[in-house]
Formats: structure tokens, C-alpha cells, sequence
């Protein structure tokens, strides 16, 4: 019998992502298409950054070597759902932030084989079996989660009851937070399959954890200025920069790679990124708004 949060967690991911369509119009993703700067220094960010920081501080840390490959997977995951949601909070560029979460599942299946690869054989120093994300089950996953409920919001939003979704959009910006922390509450302490987690026991992880998803925001928040890219597309960047799917690097680590420590390290991360990527995200919107001058 399947778990049940392998049912809940995508309805409850269809479900928020609708309500993030039903703000966004199809000329919101247009922009993001015809000025793609914004989505190409995004992805760069992703695909290469993140990993590059991860490996740097694998190798300087004094972690086990475990802890270091998870490091790693996390840096290799995409985006997920919790970013297009705080970037929906703080009234970012949410269709950019939707367009990147929905590349980058796509382009891991190319990444994290690569990267957990190379981090299996420096840091563990063995010769990694094949490790392959299943393409069919990546594209289900996206299609039926992210696109196809975003599409219907955006159609709800375009041609539906207009004095409806007005009314509906403020209760929305507390509900869908609620569902997303519930249902992930819910997997993460009480469904199983996850190692527990204690701070006083594992203080030396979130330490690094912590800088890691604090630095890399920066960075992302930083080259995206430095590149000519509005404040608002910069600090959304920033969010997909600091929120990884820690759900899926969970799975991997769990039922791939089979290690407690890798899913450790996820965990971690999970339970409190949300939290710090929406403050970081809200203090670079309030207040480095002129810190960089805008070149575009």
C-alpha cells in the first residue's frame, strides 16, 4: 500500500499552484520569454553556482564525508514549490519563478547524476553505480504538479468570475502557505522514512546549512543586479537560489543512494529554509532595492 503523503503531497502541490496561477496572466510568462535574460542567468545560477559553492565548502568543512555528498545533492535538486509560493508572497516575478522551477526538473536529470557522481568518488573516493533520474516520471510529475494546475489558474484567471477572484486572493495569500507547512509538517515528522532530528544534536550541520542557503541567496541576489536585471526579478532568483526541493533530494538520498545521512542533511535543510529564504527575500526587496543600480 502506498504511503499516503504520496498522495497528498502532489494534490497539495496541484492545489497550491493553482492558486499561484489564478494571479498570474499568460503576458506574465510571455516577458519572461521574450526578455529571457532574467530565466538564463537563473538557470546558470542554479546549474552551476549552486553545485561550485557546494563543492568548495565540502571540501574546506571538516563534515564526514556523507554529510559532504549531501551537501552536494542538495546544491544539485531543483527549486520547488515552497519558492514559487514565497516569491508569490512577497509579490516577486512569480511566472519567472515558475518558468525556473520547471526547467531545472528537467535539467536534473542531466545534473544530479553528474554532480552526486563526481562528489561520490572525491569524497567517498568509490566508484558510483549508475545513478539515473526516470524521465518519464520527471516529465508526470511536472506536467500534472506545476504546469497543468498553473495553466488552469492562469485560464481562471484570464476568462473566470473577476469579482470572485478578487475575493479570493487575499484569503489565498494565508491559505496556501498553511497547506504547503501542513502537508510537508506532515511528511517530514509524521509519515516516517525521515531521520529524526534534534538541534542540539546536529548543531554542527545547520551551521553550514545556514551559511550555505544565506550565501548562495546573495550571490544569486548579486550577479542578477550586476547582470542589468530588475530588482524584482533579482530577489526572485535569490528565493530559487535558497529553496531547493529538499523532497526530492530526500527520495534519493533515501531510496537511491540509500544512505540515512545524505536524507539527514536534507531534512535539515527543509526545516527551516522556508522560513529564512522569505525573511533574506524580504529584506533585499525593503531594503537593498538601490543597492545595486539598475541597468536596464
Amino acid at each position: 500500500m502506498n504511503n499516503p503523503t504520496q498522495v497528498i503531497m502532489p494534490i497539495a502541490i496541484a492545489i497550491i499552484m493553482f492558486g499561484i496561477g489564478i494571479n498570474l496572466k499568460f503576458k506574465d510568462f510571455s516577458r519572461v520569454f521574450l526578455h529571457p535574460k532574467a530565466i538564463l542567468v537563473g538557470l546558470g545560477a542554479q546549474f552551476l553556482l549552486l553545485p561550485l559553492i557546494a563543492f568548495i565548502m565540502a571540501w574546506l568543512l571538516p563534515l564526514a564525508p556523507l554529510y559532504k555528498v549531501g551537501l552536494i545533492l542538495i546544491a544539485s535538486v531543483p527549486g520547488g514549490t515552497a519558492s514559487n509560493l514565497v516569491t508569490h508572497m512577497l509579490k516577486g516575478r512569480v511566472a519567472l519563478s515558475v518558468s525556473l522551477t520547471s526547467f531545472n526538473s528537467f535539467g536534473i536529470l542531466l545534473s544530479i547524476p553528474l554532480y552526486l557522481s563526481l562528489a561520490i568518488e572525491l569524497f567517498l573516493h568509490e566508484h558510483p553505480s549508475k545513478i539515473s533520474i526516470g524521465i518519464l516520471d520527471t516529465f508526470q510529475e511536472i506536467l500534472f504538479t506545476v504546469v497543468l494546475p498553473v495553466v488552469a489558474g492562469v485560464l481562471v484567471n484570464e476568462y473566470g468570475p473577476q469579482r470572485w477572484l478578487d475575493q479570493s486572493r487575499k484569503p489565498l495569500r494565508w491559505i496556501l502557505p498553511a497547506i504547503l507547512f501542513g502537508v510537508f509538517s506532515y511528511a517530514l515528522f509524521f509519515a516516517g522514512g525521515s531521520p529524526k532530528v534534534s538541534f542540539f544534536e546536529n548543531v554542527n550541520l545547520y551551521i553550514p546549512l545556514l551559511f550555505f542557503n544565506v550565501f548562495t541567496m546573495f550571490i544569486g541576489f548579486y550577479l542578477a543586479r550586476f547582470t542589468g536585471i530588475r530588482h524584482d526579478g533579482a530577489f526572485t532568483i535569490a528565493v530559487e537560489m535558497g529553496l531547493q526541493n529538499s523532497a526530492l533530494a530526500i527520495l534519493i538520498a533515501t531510496n537511491i543512494l540509500h544512505s540515512p545521512e545524505m536524507s539527514l542533511i536534507a531534512v535539515i535543510y527543509s526545516s527551516f529554509t522556508f522560513f529564512s529564504t522569505w525573511l533574506i527575500a524580504w529584506f533585499m526587496k525593503h531594503r537593498l532595492k538601490h543597492d545595486v543600480p539598475n541597468m536596464l
